[in-house]
């Protein structure tokens, strides 16, 4: 099973209200609400950042690398994301934002689009002559890669065994630059320009790598406010090799797929749409589709939680971008023939113990059983107010020890009439002349006190 990650997403407690938003957008049904405060399981996070967009107290925050990071190595590179192209007003083109990374300390660029064209290629190739389990499902997207460990772990098979273009980049700008300038590789860091938290996690807990290309990973949205001021200064002509339309695209929703070339392909973005694929796909729905390529956030990479324009204005903005940006490649094509071997993941990517997997085959049974037995006797609301997201998921936190019936405020409110009824009753009874009866009567008011509180504290 698959160790238990690092994560980039994290809660402050402090400033959380409790309310019930992000565990009803959690994807993965992470969440919990228990004494008023959000608990995020480990085990079932996925750090897609559905829960940094909607909490309205900010008590979600993703944790990134500082920008002073880089100051570890001697030759720091920043790998920017193609997404980082659309987030300034009035700048459609590459070159100014690329020179403006130059004055944030970095020695050197190497454009993740670049990454993006050489893993195309690889993909596309391995593709026509390798045969895979269909339809093959793209890696870029750690989020999903998580989500498939998490939930779908039938379908681990069919992920494309390639890096990500973060990976690629970040292995080929150390290997470049080292060989160029005659320095020492251990001393050259590469720091990726994220619009995600996912990208975090996937460095720090690589999925199919021993360890990440990547030295670190810095937040657009970190570097946005010093790079807006030195776009106003104005640049000179860049003297590094470019990426091509090919790369860039990959920042659309479609463009990875578009970049490899596959015909029958789908492409769908936002996390909720991608599960539903995902779960046709496990039903054996999609027969004829060759590839799919998932992306957690609405408008793809664009919409991630790090970055600061609005996806669609990005959108719009990225296309011109492209449309002033070459359609050819400047790489060598050594570099395109070695991906095919150099570029592969390392080790196989393992299901997530998230889906409580574990035990002999008949404990497995005699649990599910438990849990469904549990379920059927919740109302079926899921209104979330139990501080679990579903009746289903307040049974497993029943079964594992970390929820009661009682935390159900219907099945409370049952406990409270019935108990109010009873008491009732007693006090009624021509019968309640007897110290059995005085006893009875006080036990139940201790009890009917008990609960109340025990749903007050829920």
């Amino acid at each position: 099973m698959q160790e238990i990650y690092y994560h980039s997403v994290r809660l402050d407690k402090d400033k959380c209200k409790g309310c019930t938003t992000c565990l009803k957008r959690c994807p993965t049904e992470a969440i919990r609400i228990r004494n008023n405060k959000a608990t995020i399981l480990p085990e079932r996070c996925i750090d897609c950042g559905e829960c940094i967009k909607v909490c309205e107290s900010h008590a979600k925050v993703a944790v990134t690398d500082p920008l002073d990071s880089i100051r570890r190595f001697k030759y720091p590179i920043a790998l920017p994301a193609p997404t980082l192209y659309a987030q300034f007003q009035g700048v459609h083109q590459p070159e100014p934002i690329i020179a403006s990374l130059f004055r944030l300390g970095f020695v050197d660029v190497f454009e993740v689009a670049r990454g993006a064209e050489i893993v195309s290629y690889a993909i596309s190739r391995a593709m026509r002559e390798e045969d895979r389990p269909k339809p093959v499902i793209s890696s870029a997207c750690p989020a999903i890669v998580r989500l498939i460990q998490v939930n779908f772990p039938a379908l681990l098979d069919n992920v494309i065994d390639f890096v990500s273009p973060m990976e690629a980049a970040a292995k080929i700008a150390k290997e470049e630059y080292a060989q160029k300038h005659g320095v020492d590789i251990a001393d050259v860091g590469a720091f990726f320009i994220t619009p995600c938290a996912a990208k975090m996690t996937a460095v720090r807990s690589p999925a199919g790598l021993e360890k990440s290309y990547v030295d670190g990973v810095i937040a657009i949205k970190d570097v946005y406010t010093q790079m807006r001021v030195f776009l106003k200064e104005g640049f000179t002509p860049l003297e590094i090799d470019r990426a091509s339309v090919v790369g860039i695209k990959w920042a659309v929703p479609g463009g990875e797929a578009e970049a490899v070339g596959i015909k029958s392909a789908l492409c769908v973005d936002g996390i909720e749409n991608v599960m539903n694929v995902l779960e046709a796909i496990e039903n054996a729905r999609f027969r004829n589709l060759t590839y799919f390529e998932g992306l957690a956030c609405v408008n793809g990479c664009l919409g991630g939680p790090l970055t600061v324009e609005n996806s669609f204005v990005a959108k719009n903005r990225l296309r011109s971008v492209m449309n002033r940006t070459t359609l050819k490649t400047v790489q060598r094509r050594e570099v395109f023939e070695d991906a095919v071997h150099t570029l592969r993941l390392t080790k196989e990517i393992e299901p997530s113990d998230a889906m409580q997997l574990v035990g002999t085959m008949k404990e497995r049974i005699e649990r599910e059983e438990r849990i469904e037995r549990l379920t059927q006797g919740l109302p079926g609301y899921d209104c979330g107010s139990c501080g679990s997201p579903t009746c289903r998921a307040l049974a497993e936190d029943i079964e594992n020890g970390f929820a009661n019936e009682l935390n159900c405020v219907f099945r409370l409110n049952d406990r409270i009439n019935s108990l109010a009824a009873e008491m009732v009753t007693l006090g009624a009874s021509t019968r309640f002349n007897t110290p059995q009866d005085t006893a009875r009567l006080r036990e139940m008011q201790e009890k009917l006190r008990s609960d109340d509180e025990e749903g007050d504290e829920q």
